[in-house]
């Protein structure tokens, strides 16, 4: 009877030593949070959240406190934040910043940065308001040439990028000088370009669906749409004898977002209406997180985040991937500049400057995604451009000055990264990162 050499070795074989106890620890208490809440019930819940705070892997938790506390401050403060009329205000505000965010967040996971976002949504305002007002264009062709051009020049950054090998950092960084000067140039002398505020641009930040229903109807849609995914998603799982998430926890979930839903519409429909705005950059967050979770080019975006020469090795074609990340970018920026013009109702020489590419970069990394790449969700965009903005409004209630409005919200950025850095070494010690 023959002997296998291969078995036999394996067996004689002493067992290394653990050069990590803790890692080693960790990665044996490591389970799927869907198998403990199965077998535990609510306790499986805490478990899992035991052992992500010892793993590092805080998610989203520190910036929603966060944006908690900054509610109850400026709510304590002064009653008119929490109104109606404020809360709408605000996420009508937030959605041009946090369209370009959006973008950021991709180029993020790669672990490279865009610095050329600002002056690309400048120029492609400043694009669309001379095709529309000065050359004739219908609003929805020059809309859709403006968002052309903006996915095209963020993919000239990328080819310089992934293919002639230069750095992210200085390529964007030349891309925002030459950008902006594209869009001076554009403006011409006047430097200001009216539009009008009925047009398709114009009714972008200033439409609202004034039937109740809109709202309400949003909020059905939904709440739908998450059990049905989330439900559907637990049968597959089951059907592939892979670990599933009760139905009771899928319901707790699905009552826990109808909450949020339909208080959001009670609030809408206590003001104007539901803004269109919000309706847009909701589609755009839902249209993207599934892009990035769902699909296997949002697993290779994933995957290059963590390790570019794996990747490559995996059979990732990752010049194609990294250029594609930078158009996105670009794409996302040129949106939120039309949204920008929107609010403003005119494109004009200071579109895409002061502090805008710092709040769009800041916005991705408050909101959770991480500076070293690899972790991150476009709905960080969401919570991030939230925190900002509504510290900016809050400030201005109580008419505080503008260098403290800068002062803060550099305060709350530096927090969010050293949290970020902690995090990560923790991920190391405990043998996750």
């Amino acid at each position: 009877m023959s002997i296998d050499k291969t078995s036999a070795n394996v067996d004689e074989t002493p067992d290394a030593p653990v050069v990590n106890p803790e890692a080693a620890s960790a990665a044996v208490t490591a389970v799927d949070p869907r198998l403990l809440v199965r077998e535990q019930g609510l306790l499986g819940y805490w478990t899992e959240f035991k052992r992500k705070m010892k793993a590092g892997e805080l998610g989203s938790l520190p910036v929603v406190l966060g944006l908690a506390a900054i509610c109850v401050i400026f709510q304590v403060l002064n009653s008119e934040f929490l109104s109606a009329q404020n809360i709408s205000n605000i996420t009508v505000t937030m959605v041009g910043t946090g369209m370009i965010s959006v973008g950021i967040v991709f180029v993020l996971l790669l672990g490279e940065i865009d610095l050329s976002v600002g002056s690309v949504s400048g120029a492609a305002s400043a694009l669309a308001a001379v095709l529309t007002v000065n050359q004739g264009w219908p609003e929805w062709l020059a809309v859709l040439v403006a968002i052309a051009v903006g996915a095209a020049i963020g993919a000239l950054h990328g080819f310089f990028f992934a293919v002639l090998g230069a750095p992210a950092f200085a390529v964007t960084l030349a891309g925002l000088l030459f950008w902006l000067g594209f869009m001076l140039k554009v403006l011409g002398e006047d430097g200001t370009i009216n539009l009008d505020s009925e047009g398709l641009i114009g009714k972008l930040t200033t439409y609202t669906f004034t039937d109740t229903g809109a709202a309400y109807g949003l909020a059905v849609v939904v709440v739908a749409a998450f059990f049905a995914s989330s439900f559907l998603g637990n049968r597959r799982r089951e059907a592939a004898g892979v670990p599933s998430r009760p139905l009771s926890d899928t319901i707790l979930r699905t009552a826990l977002l109808a909450v949020v839903s339909f208080a959001g519409a009670y609030m809408y429909n206590q003001y104007k209406g539901l803004p269109l705005a919000t309706v847009i950059f909701l589609a755009f967050l839902v249209a993207t997180d599934f892009l990035l979770r769902r699909t296997p080019y949002g697993r290779k975006i994933f995957a290059l985040g963590g390790s570019v020469e794996a990747s490559r090795r995996a059979g990732i074609n990752v010049t194609a991937v990294r250029i594609s990340v930078f158009a996105i970018s670009g794409g996302f920026a040129a949106i939120g500049g039309l949204f920008l013009a929107s609010k403003i109702a005119s494109a004009n020489q200071s579109a895409g400057t002061g502090d805008l590419l710092m709040n769009a970069i800041a916005a991705a990394v408050i909101g959770g995604t991480s500076l070293f790449g690899g972790r991150g969700r476009t709905w960080n965009a969401l919570l991030g451009v939230l925190v900002i903005v509504s510290i900016q409004y809050g400030l201005q209630l109580e008419s505080i000055a503008e260098p403290v409005k800068y002062m803060i919200t550099a305060a709350v950025l530096l927090t969010t990264v050293v949290i970020d850095s902690i995090t990560r070494k923790t991920q190391k010690t405990a043998g996750r990162a």
